[in-house]
């Protein structure tokens, strides 16, 4: 670091390649040695983070351990022996701890571009916004999900963006993904949409088909339709949907709800 505090990678634009993600459910070695060296490089002493831990885990301190060595050992083993999902729940711990100590805000933002680069780096499938660790999806998860609710509600779709509201976090859910719901809400946003659009009260299927949608976008729509109609029969039938596939609904039904209302506002 230099007196302004950029690194010389972030002065001269140098990043290692995007990882594919790999890693949903579970928090490599790597994971956890990164998020304590970020929230020790944003000034958390072992002693805090030993606090932190132990109110993540509920379990008591090593009152044996006072030193600062041994302290820092214990959080080392605390942290390699934590479920996946509470190293997790911990580096969002974190994030509040470091906003409480730095007004600026300065800290935080660090902290969080440093875990964010972590998981690119490593093929997590998860990022932190504003402190919460949500779902990290492909390039187009991310360009078709992230600004839909701010259209849909700026289109006049609250409940719609109400419904992609509550698929995102049905698909960041922790220590399983509510895949199911994902979709169901997915869906179901892109229905109140064609709705809207068409003004009628007809479900998906009709409501689509009175779109008059060029080809052959009217006919993946259609498809899109009877794919997680399919989903539905297969999790009746006891089959539960991959995450990839929720993944595949998510970012179709955003898009196409913000494509229909971006159109009829012309």
């Amino acid at each position: 670091m230099n007196g302004s505090g950029s690194s010389f990678s972030d002065r001269f634009g140098y990043q290692a390649p995007e990882a594919e993600i790999t890693t949903r459910e579970d928090a490599p070695t790597s994971v956890r040695d990164g998020i304590l060296m970020a929230g020790y490089g944003a000034d958390i002493g072992p002693g805090v983070m030993r606090d932190l831990l132990c109110q993540v885990l509920l379990q008591r301190p090593d009152q044996n351990n006072w030193s600062a060595s041994n302290v820092e050992r214990e959080v080392s083993g605390l942290i390699d022996e934590a479920p996946w999902y509470r190293v997790y729940d911990f580096a969002e711990r974190l994030y509040t701890e470091i906003g409480a100590r730095d007004f600026t805000g300065r800290q935080q933002a660090r902290f969080e571009a440093q875990l964010n680069q972590l998981f690119r780096e490593r093929g997590v499938g998860w990022e932190m916004k504003h402190g919460t660790l949500v779902a990290r999806g492909s390039e187009a998860f991310a360009l078709a999900t992230g600004h839909a609710t701010e259209v849909m509600r700026k289109h006049g779709a609250p409940t719609a963006a109400n419904e992609i509201h509550e698929a995102l976090r049905d698909i960041s859910r922790r220590p399983h993904a509510d895949i199911t719901g994902a979709i169901q809400h997915a869906m179901a946003a892109l229905e109140c949409v064609a709705r809207e659009v068409g003004e009628t009260t007809d479900t998906l299927g009709p409501a689509i088909r009175r779109l008059n949608l060029p080809a052959p976008l009217d006919q993946a729509v259609e498809k899109l339709w009877g794919f997680t109609s399919q989903q539905g029969r297969h999790i009746l039938e006891g089959r539960q949907p991959q995450f990839d596939e929720a993944e595949l609904v998510v970012t179709a039904a955003s898009a196409l709800s913000v494509y229909l209302l971006r159109r009829r506002a012309g």
